[in-house]
């Protein structure tokens, strides 16, 4: 069966041939998600609760038809295909991160319907760590939802967070409940304002923690 053809804007504008790429429903929230590296498409379907499995194979293929993700097939004893991006859907971090901070005003309080996964904030709270001056390390984080890690600065190459603790030693642990972590995402509330009040814990000595300390 011949791939679907994508609907087109048909205007000639960079605005709407990028979101004839990337418009569809779940698109960019794929991005996010491999924005932690390569991911299983059963892992993927884990993390975006609402999507279906037919429409998330759909959009994987047309994201790899568009040059964003490439789908490869790791090596035994591993044998499972993972899902990756190219060097142009990496390109959008800087589109995610600018949604996000317009966004941040739209969540409010958290809805009972609301799904939640701890590496969501990862995003905010790489804004939040450069707007504190926490440099270009890695900072683990603590929430109640679990526990990632995220690359403070630039990141120019590799994932920019991942699931569960630094695989190194990390610049700085960050422990948030949940409420000051909502407030941070919301961008009410600063991280060294945080860690000031006593409202986030911060531990270690490298550039970020050392960032987050300062009055």
């Amino acid at each position: 069966m011949s791939p679907r053809p994508r609907r087109s804007y048909d205007q000639y504008c960079s605005a709407a041939r990028a979101l004839d790429a990337v418009g569809d429903r779940w698109t960019l929230l794929i991005v996010r998600e491999l924005l932690a590296g390569p991911r299983r498409y059963t892992d993927l379907h884990a993390d975006l609760p609402g999507v279906s499995t037919d429409v998330l194979a759909s959009r994987l293929k047309d994201m790899e038809r568009e040059g964003l993700t490439t789908r490869r097939r790791l090596p035994p004893p591993g044998a499972a295909y993972v899902y990756e991006l190219t060097e142009r859907g990496a390109g959008l971090l800087p589109v995610l991160e600018a949604l996000g901070a317009w966004g941040a005003a739209e969540l409010g309080e958290r809805r009972p319907t609301d799904a939640v996964r701890a590496h969501w904030a990862a995003l905010p709270l790489r804004r939040a760590l450069r707007q504190a001056g926490a440099g270009e390390g890695t900072v683990e984080v603590h929430l109640e939802e679990g526990t990632f890690h995220v690359r403070a600065g630039d990141a120019e190459d590799g994932p920019v967070y991942g699931d569960g603790p630094a695989p190194g030693e990390p610049d700085a642990r960050l422990t948030l409940d949940a409420g000051t972590c909502a407030a941070v995402c919301r961008g009410e509330l600063g991280l060294r304002r945080a860690v000031r009040e006593g409202r986030a814990g911060v531990t270690g000595e490298g550039t970020a923690a050392k960032a987050l300390r300062e009055p």
